[in-house]
Order: C-alpha cells, then structure tokens, then sequence
C-alpha cells in the first residue's frame, strides 16, 4: 500500500470514529448478474443477464468517488464476462485508477482466464476441496486452478464462503491458498441465509468450530486476510449493521453496505466478515484496527 494511501485513510478512520460520521469509504459496483454457473448457495445470479453499459458504469464509478468511496470493487455475476464494445473489465480498472480510486479489486469464480494484473485484487471463489467445491460450484475446481496457476500476476486472494456443504474444508482452502501460485491469501465469509437458501447456513456452534480452525491455521501462518479479533462478533453476530462505510451500486441504486439490507431480518444473519471488521473498526475497537492495518500492509 502507498504511504499517501495509507494516510487517506487513517484520516478517514480517526475523522469517522471521533465524528461518528456514517460517510463511505469501501465501494461496489455491479457490473452485470449474468454468470456462467448455477452455485447452489447464490441467490443473485441470472435474474436479469444484463451486462450494464459501460457509460452507465463509469458514472456510478464517479458517483461512489464523488460521496468519498476510495476501495473499488467490481462484482457480479461473473466479472470477467462483461464488456461493452472494446470496454472489458481490464480497462475498467485501469480507469478507476485513473479516477483517483486508492484500490481496486474485482471478484471472479476462477473459471475464465485471469489476466487482470491492474487491479489490487482478485477475490476468486474457491468454496472448499476439489469434492465439496465441485458439489457447490458445478466440476470447476481443476479449471480453476488451471486458471490460478496460469494468471498473469499474484494478486489472487480465494473467497470462500462457508455453509453446510464445505464447513469441514476451510483447513484444505487455507493449504491450498498457502501452495498455489499466484495466490496471496484466503479470505472467509459465512453463508448468509437469503430465503431460497436457508438450508445452507451455519449454526452458532459450527461458526464457532470454522473460527477455531481458522484462528489456527493463522497463527501457523497461513496467509489469511480476516482479523481474528473480530470472530467473537461474527459468531454470535454481534456486530453493528448495516456497515455505512460499505455501499453497493447496481444499476443506478445505492444501498448502503450490500444488496441484501433490504431483506427484512436478514442483517441480523450477516455472515460477511468484511461488513462486521469495517463496522468495528469504525466503531474505535482498537483490537481490529491494530489487526486490520498488519493485514491491509502485509497484503496489498
């Protein structure tokens, strides 16, 4: 991370905790919900298949820059499936960096080639070992990590989101994330329970075993990026949502931490771990603070 980025955004942190200020600081932006796979815990997926226009993006690129956004990300559906004319993904990120953003990232599920050296990071999608992935994602897993080990840098971090199915494989994500090429970390969320895949999440007790293990494998140091001063939170979820540093985008609607904020109850399950971490950090905890800045300096 640059020094300038790095001041940015302790000015941020101490002008929001003192002031109690609710202004965002981590964006999203939706570029289309078209995916070439069916996950079985994914609730967002092929509603509309549009793949947004570019002038549409790049203005709800500078509106979230114009309300203070300065962590870019650019999701799906599957990211690299969009373009709009010669406009790709690529030149997407190269623009957002272009328009001041500090750091861009885009999450992927693996399955395209990856050659998106521009962006900070790749959050890719790995939901388990070759059997539970597969059972979650489709028989992706050998393509994916063709793709990993093909990519054209290392700014990969996996994302694994935990539920029912792959609960007993974050040992064998965290291995993976250590051997693989190109891979810099893991990074974890809980299932969140939207109301067609309830089946899948966690009980408290399960989150509570899932952090043991990945508390573990980080102090072995495995490159993990979640902050372990804030599982307590995240087990019993109690955290502050919804996390008004975080917003999302898609097409033209802002909605202030995610998606999902409008689904009535549905905060109260959060199993996003980043949501919780921001909403801590901003709330003064000194534990994740001290935790995040490590983490932010020794990943990107």
């Amino acid at each position: 991370m640059k020094i300038s980025s790095f001041i940015h955004f302790a000015a941020f942190g101490i002008k929001t905790i003192l002031l109690k200020k609710r202004s965002p600081i981590v964006g999203t932006v939706i570029l289309t919900d078209k995916c070439n796979l069916s996950c079985k815990h994914c609730s967002v997926n092929n509603i509309t298949t549009i793949l947004h226009p570019y002038a549409q993006i790049k203005n709800e690129m500078r509106q979230l820059y114009d309300i203070g956004v300065r962590i870019l990300f650019f999701c799906g559906g599957e990211t690299f499936l969009w373009k709009d004319g010669n406009h790709t993904l690529k030149s997407l990120v190269a623009e957002a960096k272009e328009m001041g953003f500090l750091i861009v990232n885009a999450v992927t599920n693996g399955t395209l080639p990856i050659d998106l050296p521009e962006a900070d990071l790749i959050l890719l999608s790995l939901d388990g070992d070759r059997s539970r992935h597969n059972a979650i994602r489709g028989n992706t897993y050998d393509t994916i990590m063709e793709n990993v080990k093909n990519a054209t840098s290392d700014n990969i971090c996996f994302y694994m989101a935990i539920n029912k199915i792959n609960q007993c494989a974050v040992r064998d994500v965290c291995i993976a994330a250590r051997d693989a090429t190109n891979v810099r970390a893991v990074s974890f969320n809980f299932h969140t329970p939207y109301p067609d895949t309830r089946e899948l999440a966690l009980s408290k007790e399960e989150k509570k075993q899932c952090c043991e293990v990945i508390s573990a494998m980080k102090q072995k140091g495995f490159p993990v990026f979640n902050l372990q001063s804030a599982f307590p939170y995240i087990i019993e979820n109690k955290f502050p949502t919804p996390c008004h540093q975080c917003v999302v985008i898609e097409n033209g609607k802002i909605s202030t931490c995610g998606r999902c904020v409008e689904i009535p109850g549905l905060c109260q399950e959060c199993g996003y771990f980043f949501a919780a971490e921001y909403s801590l950090l901003f709330r003064g905890n000194l534990k994740v603070a001290i935790e995040m800045l490590g983490t932010y300096l020794k990943y990107i």
